[in-house]
């Protein structure tokens, strides 16, 4: 009889259906191309493009950053965390095991209740395994499963994401750290030679050879490259700081490698529309969350239905130690509970609509993903091409700027023209030198923004050198 039960109840298992939908992929309409397209892409999406640089500082700063940044730690511990509820959660498919022991002594005093005695002390042992397990028939155990798992998975692409943030940071921060040098390089070299140009003029106007006019608007130009150089150097302290906290570390000078003009810039990435639905962390971790909870409608549904358990208890008990296990102290029962909701005053129905509420917003927000990274790889294409076109023009700019402040000199040492003409020349040229360096920069960093907005297989190599893969 008991094995016959047993055997239905496997069978009506096995057959048991999952209430609640199945999760199917939502149908996502991708532009067939990007609206900008570039004849020199390359396929780099799986390498590590930092290194296309070629800076081994900034390598070795990418590398440290793996290993010590604090936000990568806590999202790794997160994945831990997700992982522990995982384990949780599915430990509800299988049986549950307990076991217990009792020593006890006591006075039974029912005889002296009734006046019939002194009552009776004695002791009494008990040695007993427990066993639980609900027969998920309805699926709601599998379900919460399905989902624990898909918000396991979103960790590990919360975790990706990261990863991918902060190389770009990484690389967009030491970049344009090098752009400050280069600017705080520019204000110096601009000042020292105004200064020696101020020395000469105060010279000469000692000499009786200028006014005190054009003397006063030498300085003039002097003081402006001196109040130049104090904003560069906070700005290059604060990025130095910024540049520290991502690697882990307390703020502090970072060292430098390749100057602004001797970095390589990276190819461009090749890539389609539709492979960013496989390459982005955010957009996988965004339909990780919409899996998860897609399956907790089914089960929210599946407390509509009876829950069925096995219970079993087996043991012995005895008044005497000694003789606990002998065979005639065996205790044992088993039942096989069965509980229904009958009147809930709709509680069951508010959670169904709850899920569903979630299940919709998690659409939502998984399709607003895909429309967000289809506009950024947009913007990166826009950005390093139009960012190209104006760093060639603001170099012939500069080479012409240089001509026309070599000539006004020459006009005014020759008296051709007033020291006025003097003066526009060499403030259009430092500003222009100064817009030339940091046009340099955006260009560096619309290509680090064309890398993070494609994603792709390059966050595996980049998840390598934290070493989170050695210890697991």
């Amino acid at each position: 009889m008991r094995k016959s039960l047993i055997a239905a109840l496997l069978a009506l298992l096995a057959s048991g259906c999952m209430v609640g939908p199945d999760y199917l992929r939502p149908q996502v309409e991708t532009p067939p191309a990007w609206r900008l397209s570039d004849e020199a892409a390359n396929d780099l999406a799986n390498t590590a493009w930092w290194q296309q640089f070629d800076d081994p500082v900034l390598d070795d700063l990418v590398s440290t950053a793996l290993r010590e940044n604090h936000d990568l730690m806590i999202a790794a511990a997160r994945i831990e965390e997700f992982a522990g509820n995982y384990g949780f959660v599915r430990a509800g498919l299988f049986p549950q095991v307990d076991a217990g022991y009792e020593a006890r002594r006591q006075r039974d005093i029912s005889a002296v209740v009734i006046g019939a005695g002194n009552g009776i002390t004695y002791n009494s042992y008990n040695a007993v395994l427990n066993a639980s397990w609900e027969i998920d028939i309805w699926g709601r155990i599998r379900r919460q499963t399905e989902a624990a798992r898909a918000q396991l998975l979103a960790s590990e692409e919360g975790r990706r994401g990261v990863i991918l943030s902060l190389v770009g940071s990484v690389a967009g921060a030491y970049v344009n750290l090098r752009d400050l040098d280069r600017q705080l390089q520019i204000a110096r070299a601009t000042a020292k030679i105004r200064g020696e140009s101020y020395d000469i003029f105060k010279d000469r106007y000692m000499g009786g050879v200028i006014s005190m006019l054009e003397l006063s608007q030498n300085k003039s130009q002097y003081d402006e490259a001196l109040a130049s150089i104090p904003p560069i150097e906070k700005a290059i302290a604060q990025q130095e700081n910024g540049l520290s906290v991502l690697l882990g570390r307390n703020p502090g000078p970072i060292p430098r490698g390749k100057n602004i003009d001797q970095l390589r810039l990276p190819a461009i990435p090749a890539g389609l529309p539709s492979e960013l639905l496989e390459r982005r962390p955010d957009i996988r971790g965004a339909e990780q969350d919409l899996i998860a909870a897609n399956a907790l409608i089914g089960a929210a549904k599946a407390a509509y239905f009876p829950t069925i358990s096995l219970t079993g208890l087996f043991g012995y008990s005895s008044t005497s130690l000694s003789n606990l296990f002998q065979g005639d102290n065996k205790v044992w029962s088993y039942g096989m509970p069965i509980t229904m909701p009958i009147f809930t005053a709709g509680a069951i129905a508010g959670q169904v609509q709850s899920a569903e509420a979630v299940q919709q917003q998690a659409l939502f927000a998984y399709q607003r993903a895909i429309q967000q990274g289809f506009r950024e790889v947009n913007d990166a294409l826009v950005d390093q091409d139009r960012t190209r076109e104006q760093l060639r023009a603001q170099k012939q700019q500069v080479e012409a700027l240089e001509q026309y402040s070599a000539t006004a000199r020459l006009r005014y040492d020759n008296g051709y023209s007033s020291y006025i003409e003097v003066i526009d020349a060499e403030r259009s040229l430092f500003n222009v030198q100064l817009q030339y360096t940091q046009t340099q920069q955006t260009q560096f960093q619309a290509m680090i923004n064309l890398y993070l907005a494609m994603g792709g297989g390059w966050v595996n190599e980049a998840d390598k050198m934290t070493g989170a893969s050695e210890g697991q």
